[in-house]
């Protein structure tokens, strides 16, 4: 008596689950990468060995160049017009952050003035940005 074999099909790779799992890692680095927001402003920060950041804060970003040029974003202001601006806040001020990005060679003087500037103008909030030291 002659048995009947089942013909065996040839075992497979299924791609599916891969490429699911490849996709989520993908979403998954493209939303926990920052991205580091710096307009065409040339300026090299000093460098610390800890930095601490509030990401939950409103800023506001004013940048001090080498040569003591003042930006508000991208912007170039003086003095006085990033007086009125920073007074245009009015009362959220106090819940905002002022954000210093001085370049390291910046003139003390002007960095003094422009912290002066935030605290005149109700900002209760001050940091200065930093590189962060390589080695540590």
């Amino acid at each position: 008596m002659a048995f009947l074999r089942k013909k065996r099909e040839a075992p497979r790779v299924e791609l599916t689950p891969m490429v699911d799992v490849v996709f989520l890692l993908l979403i998954f680095f493209m939303i926990s990468t920052t991205f580091v927001e710096a307009p065409g402003i040339t300026v090299k920060l000093p460098e610390s060995s800890s930095q601490q950041r509030d990401q939950e804060t409103r800023e506001i970003k004013v940048y001090l160049s080498r040569e003591g040029n003042i930006f508000l974003g991208s912007e170039a202001v003086d003095m006085e017009s990033l007086r009125q601006h920073l007074l245009n806040h009015g009362d959220e001020a106090a819940a905002m952050t002022f954000l210093l990005l001085a370049d390291e060679e910046a003139l003390h003087g002007k960095v003094v003035a422009l912290m002066d500037l935030a605290r005149e103008t109700g900002f209760s909030r001050l940091a200065i940005a930093t590189e962060h030291k390589e080695g540590r």
